[in-house]
């Protein structure tokens, strides 16, 4: 349903109010994925990565300096599940209005039908249908979040971004949450991009999962495959810190150093360079395409598999 080809974008280095520099910040550089029919893709890596600007410049919200866009259907429609529901409803509408928002902006609905298609939405993301003269402070935060899903899939997506829609919310909420999403991708066949800094919330909700690194995508694979066979040393540092009740952690044999690479002036070679524990020479000086591995859709960018 979607094809993402090369998808680069850098941001202007702002040094003061009156002045301007030609630095830049180097957020994606060259990020290639495809998305199929009511599939999810998961994409992981610590802030600043580029994860929500890779899902704004596929949105158009933030358009990309090069690279390409495909949706198959051309006409396929796109909506977002953002991070906070407590910033993303306005607090001056009712829920009524916010859920179907999206449908009277595209003209799929009129006035009359406002509240009929308000009741269908609220019981489809599982809160009581006479719930939508209320306002938004008058719910908690999972409430919240399900109002702003119910938003995301009225107008029919083929596609929905869900960008860490549940990092805000409390633990015993968060499984309600995802358990949600599962069922109306099942229900009305749409497909995921899920965002997350939560590897463990990654691997239970994709059929792919992309590890991104300082603009990179450094890793791609299966999430059984993933988790049982981490090829890139940066995927297996974020492996490593995921808990395992009645289990000895995977760890690294030798101890990560180094800083986050600098998004501002780039270096030729791997990102990850600084901070990785086997790094070659080879690493500083160049970094692989993203290749295939062994097993069947499972690449990884590292020169210790090409």
């Amino acid at each position: 349903m979607l094809t993402v080809k090369d998808l680069v974008k850098h941001f202007p280095l702002k040094a003061g109010r009156f002045s301007s520099s030609e630095e830049k910040i180097h957020a994606l550089n060259g990020v290639s994925f495809t998305l199929g029919k009511k599939k999810t893709l998961g994409i992981v890596g610590e802030s600043g990565c580029g994860k929500s600007t890779l899902a704004k410049a596929i949105l158009g919200i933030k358009p990309p300096d090069s690279g390409s866009v495909l949706l198959s259907p051309a006409d396929t429609r796109m909506q977002y599940i953002f991070q906070d529901p407590y910033l993303s409803l306005d607090p001056k509408m009712q829920v009524k209005d916010i859920i179907t928002e999206p449908m009277r902006a595209a003209g799929m609905i009129t006035k009359r039908e406002v509240a009929r298609e308000a009741e269908r939405l609220l019981e489809l993301v599982g809160l009581p249908k006479d719930w939508g003269t209320k306002y938004p402070h008058e719910f908690s935060g999972g409430q919240r979040q399900r109002i702003c899903i119910g938003r995301a899939i009225s107008s029919r997506p083929g596609i929905v971004i869900c960008d860490e829609p549940v990092s805000s919310l409390d633990v015993s909420i968060q499984s309600q949450i995802l358990n949600l999403l599962l069922e109306l991708q099942e229900k009305l066949e749409i497909s995921y991009i899920f965002i997350a800094h939560n590897i463990a919330v990654v691997l239970y909700m994709s059929d792919i999962v992309s590890v991104m690194y300082a603009g990179y995508i450094v890793e791609s694979a299966a999430p059984q495959e993933l988790y049982a066979n981490p090829m890139h040393p940066y995927t297996r540092l974020l492996l490593s810190v995921v808990p395992e009740i009645g289990k000895n952690k995977r760890i690294f044999e030798q101890k990560i150093t180094g800083e986050v690479p600098d998004l501002i002036h780039i270096e030729p070679g791997c990102p990850f360079y600084s901070r990785c524990p086997v790094h070659s020479d080879k690493c500083r000086t160049a970094i692989p395409q993203l290749k295939p591995g062994e097993k069947e859709d499972h690449s990884c960018t590292c020169w210790l598999y090409q």
